[in-house]
């Protein structure tokens, strides 16, 4: 073996879940466990697609990665690290986020360069000043140009005066400013019009693409997920029901999607028959 092939034969993913375990609302008539012992590793420069219903634990498993809630059991790597018990604001200096609401994750009075300022000391100490420079200024026209969307004239305009599209498409140039270790996209396209909603998915696969950024991807688009990404994983009731290589991805059709998730609900529809049936009979 050469040194190269030595390096990458002992390299760590750059995200590993280890048997993680979340219940909500534990002991009551309306607890859930959307994460029931989910392991999952994402090596370094991987798009991955992350496809299930509502209630899979999709979302759950985007927010347990970020540190938005303390999990129950397990272990979560990031980057060589152990980050089991770091805040979400520890994590952020890692973490590039963009959710499904456009207006989520920015100040609506604030101009689009006082957000960019933030967003450019995203992790760091900020003190009582986010003063920004003429390059900053200068750097933000020129990224905001190639959005083609009219808006490197418009950075001192409150970002909450702009529509969906284009304030969405503005969070994911913040999320990936400062070229994050890990990028989590959560349905972020999902709020959107569909010319929108095109729009930023675009957008999405140039930036991941040039950047080489490792993502990790929430969508209830069967189009999306066979369209982007390099990996699918399909999540069924906090567990993972498949996981799809970039081979197996390649193969894959929409109606093999489809046909995957209707077995799971004639199986459970099953399930329940038969329980049904003993009860009848037995009880």
């Amino acid at each position: 073996m050469s040194p190269n092939e030595v390096l990458m034969s002992v390299a760590r993913p750059l995200v590993q879940l280890t048997n993680v375990f979340k219940t909500f609302q534990a002991g009551t008539v309306n607890e859930v466990s959307p994460m029931r012992g989910i392991n999952i590793e994402i090596e370094e420069g991987a798009f991955v697609i992350l496809l299930g219903g509502n209630g899979s634990g999709k979302s759950t498993l985007l927010n347990a990665i970020a540190g938005s809630f303390p999990i129950d059991e397990g272990r979560i790597e990031l980057d060589g690290l152990d980050v089991t018990k770091w805040s979400e604001h520890r994590r952020a200096s890692l973490i590039g986020r963009v959710f499904q609401n456009p207006f989520s994750g920015t100040a609506p009075t604030m101009s689009i360069l006082d957000n960019f300022s933030l967003a450019a000391k995203r992790g760091k100490f900020r003190g009582l000043s986010w003063a920004h420079s003429r390059q900053l200024r200068d750097e933000l026209r020129d990224r905001v140009r190639d959005l083609k969307m009219g808006l490197e004239d418009r950075v001192d305009s409150a970002i909450g005066s702009l529509s969906g599209g284009q304030r969405q498409a503005l969070t994911l140039l913040m999320a990936t400013w400062l070229k994050p270790r890990l990028l989590l996209l959560d349905e972020h396209t999902a709020a959107l019009d569909p010319k929108s909603a095109d729009q930023v998915i675009a957008l999405t696969d140039e930036i991941i693409v040039r950047e080489s950024l490792t993502t990790l991807m929430v969508t209830h688009s069967m189009q999306q997920a066979i369209n982007l990404g390099d990996r699918i994983v399909m999540m069924h009731k906090g567990n993972v029901l498949h996981d799809f290589n970039a081979t197996q991805k390649n193969r894959l059709r929409i109606d093999d999607l489809l046909i995957r998730f209707e077995n799971v609900r004639r199986r459970e529809l099953l399930d329940e028959s038969a329980s049904e049936f003993l009860r009848s009979r037995y009880v």
